[in-house]
């Protein structure tokens, strides 16, 4: 799989901000380009999917959330509503009454499942967890490679057992939401390295995610025993990516931290006025997402950008506004 590459450089999928437009670029500069599938609906899959199809013949990979649904809890829901409506009232707005479930997990997806199976991807890419055992099935009998974040070994084994073909190692530096399987459980935040060594023992390819900003690291990825490294921060100011010039400006900053104020997950974005909020009774993920939206809009309406999801890792200060293929080369070890 990998020997198909120029660059063993793989653009991380990054929900709202990559792009189909990115994605070919990556994957014409001779990388592996991903589209991000989980913040659309089963025609809005389809149509990136072929909108990616028709600027390249080389191989790329689509991306899906297999969260556990939402745990439904009335009382938590609306002590994290009335915990921020004073920052609505700040700009003027008023809270949602209630929250939805904006980002359905694949898990039971079928209709998502459809448009995979009719237009059957190189590779299909899992985090958050595993699809149900008959998802798995379909894919693999539809010729897809199956790719899952791992941020610990017992996660690498449950996603080898599960008969996947790569695992993605997150390391705890690397931007947006963590892949672990369980936000509640232990996490031992290891650093991409130490992750890819760990879990070279379970007999998969290993991919390096986390802080991946030059050659220099990608090379000490590769070295660690990743067979290539996953990029997501360093194309953020790529002109074909979705970024919002607000998070094109925060990112010269670089302070980011770990937080699920936003979404409800634990995600590294770069540190702003919504990451300062305590998000100990935040509800549960994509639900606390759905009111972090709203609250974002409110703010935006009246000029303030501090609440938006500035999704980043820890070298977001040292990425580069270069078009993507510039990228590919510059990170290629």
């Amino acid at each position: 799989m990998f020997d198909q590459l120029t660059h063993r450089v793989v653009q991380a999928p990054m929900a709202g901000t990559s792009t189909p437009e990115l994605a070919v670029a990556v994957c014409n500069a001779g990388g592996l380009g991903f589209v991000a599938l989980g913040a659309l609906d089963a025609q809005g899959a389809g149509r990136a999917i072929r909108a990616v199809r028709q600027g390249t013949g080389r191989t790329f990979g689509v991306n899906l959330f297999c969260h556990v649904p939402a745990r439904r809890d009335a009382r938590r829901e609306a002590g994290w509503i009335d915990a921020l409506r004073p920052v609505f009232h700040r700009f003027g707005a008023e809270p949602p009454d209630g929250l939805s479930e904006i980002y359905p997990s694949f898990r039971g997806n079928d209709d998502m499942l459809s448009v995979l199976l009719a237009e059957r991807p190189d590779i299909v890419g899992c985090h958050f967890g595993l699809p149900a055992p008959d998802q798995i099935a379909a894919l693999k009998a539809a010729g897809c490679k199956l790719w899952a974040t791992a941020t610990s070994v017992a996660e690498g084994r449950a996603i080898r057992q599960a008969g996947f073909d790569v695992i993605v190692a997150q390391g705890w530096e690397a931007g947006g939401h963590r892949g672990i399987f369980d936000p509640d459980g232990p996490d031992g935040r290891l650093d991409h390295a130490a992750l890819v060594r760990a879990l070279l023992p379970v007999g998969l390819p290993v991919v390096a995610a986390g802080a991946i900003m030059d050659r220099a690291a990608a090379r000490a990825a590769m070295d660690a025993g990743a067979a290539a490294v996953q990029c997501g921060t360093a194309f953020l100011r790529a002109p074909e990516a979705a970024t919002s010039a607000p998070h094109r400006a925060a990112l010269s900053g670089g302070q980011t931290v770990m937080t699920r104020a936003i979404s409800g997950r634990p995600a590294r974005c770069l540190v702003n006025d919504f990451s300062g909020i305590d998000d100990a009774a935040a509800a549960d993920y994509p639900l606390a997402y759905d009111i972090g939206k709203a609250l974002n809009a409110a703010a935006l309406a009246r000029g303030h950008t501090g609440y938006g999801a500035f999704w980043a890792g820890t070298g977001a200060a040292v990425s580069v506004a270069r078009p993507a293929a510039e990228t590919v080369a510059a990170i290629s070890p």
